[in-house]
């Protein structure tokens, strides 16, 4: 026994060295860092003086605002689509949805960058294209406004991350028993019966896991801002974590960024715990 606990140990020790190297300590200093005005060269404690001009920094309240609605509109959308995406492809089981399970999986296996580099490129020079075509007037300078700059995110997300919770939800519907779902159908249930009473309930735990997927990735939504909108117009489109970056390695106040990276690290921690909570109560 003495023996097969060494083994287990051997197993697991490098992958726990890696965690600790990779993530605990680096979170360790990146706390205490937030307590000083490091510019990557030099770091004085300060204290909790980060936090407190943090929390009247307009900007930075911008973006977080800007965040979290996008996050709610997102997680919404998300969920969905994908689960319209799950129902689609499991009604047959045809080459038609088999095909279209791997469409719609597809932009996931997308790159951040190129994914928003593709977007820009509709959005600018497709839609241009079109509104000027048809004078739909609606469709020009998609990027360079706020509100719709706003949108082309949320569809650019969408369109992403679409595809990854359709898996979740497929696995989920597969798992349902054929024979409970004939015999709502003997008892002369409706199909939108049997999705709200039968199907509905048991997918209790698949929400459960898509919302904390994608309220967790859309706090940290990065890369397709980036490549998107760059934040503008005049930073209207600058999600927290391209504020935190730009912070700290534009601006090279990496203490000043750091305290930010903890507030939406707490943010999304409080989020997600709630989230599951509430989720884990709905699933009893």
């Amino acid at each position: 026994m003495l023996i097969k606990k060494h083994q287990y140990l051997a197993f697991v020790l490098p992958a726990l060295i890696f965690i600790l190297l990779i993530i605990v300590v680096p979170f360790l200093i990146g706390i205490y860092y937030s307590f000083t005005d490091s510019n990557g060269l030099r770091a004085s404690f300060i204290g909790w003086k980060n936090f407190e001009v943090l929390f009247r920094d307009a900007t930075f309240l911008q973006s977080f605002w800007l965040t979290v609605k996008f996050s709610v509109v997102a997680v919404v959308l998300i969920n969905l689509v994908g689960l319209a995406f799950a129902l689609i492809v499991t009604t047959h089981n045809n080459r038609l949805t088999k095909s279209l399970r791997t469409i719609f999986f597809m932009p996931n296996l997308i790159g951040g960058i190129l994914l928003g580099f593709i977007w820009q490129f509709i959005f600018t020079s497709a839609f241009q294209a079109v509104a000027t075509a048809f004078d739909l007037n609606f469709l020009k300078g998609w990027l360079s406004d706020p509100t719709t700059g706003f949108w082309g995110i949320v569809i650019l997300f969408v369109w992403q991350m679409s595809g990854y919770i359709m898996l979740i939800y497929v696995s989920f519907l597969n798992a349902i028993p054929k024979n409970t779902i004939q015999a709502a159908i003997l008892d002369g249930a409706k199909p939108t019966q049997i999705f709200f009473y039968v199907k509905l309930p048991q997918l209790a735990p698949a929400f459960t896991i898509s919302l904390f997927l994608t309220l967790a990735n859309s706090f940290k939504l990065y890369e397709q801002n980036l490549a998107l909108t760059n934040g503008g117009p005049y930073r209207s489109t600058e999600m927290v974590s391209m504020y935190i970056y730009n912070t700290a390695f534009v601006n090279f106040q990496q203490g000043y960024a750091q305290a930010a990276g903890i507030i939406l690290f707490l943010c999304v921690t409080l989020v997600s715990f709630i989230q599951l909570t509430i989720s884990r109560k709905q699933e009893g």
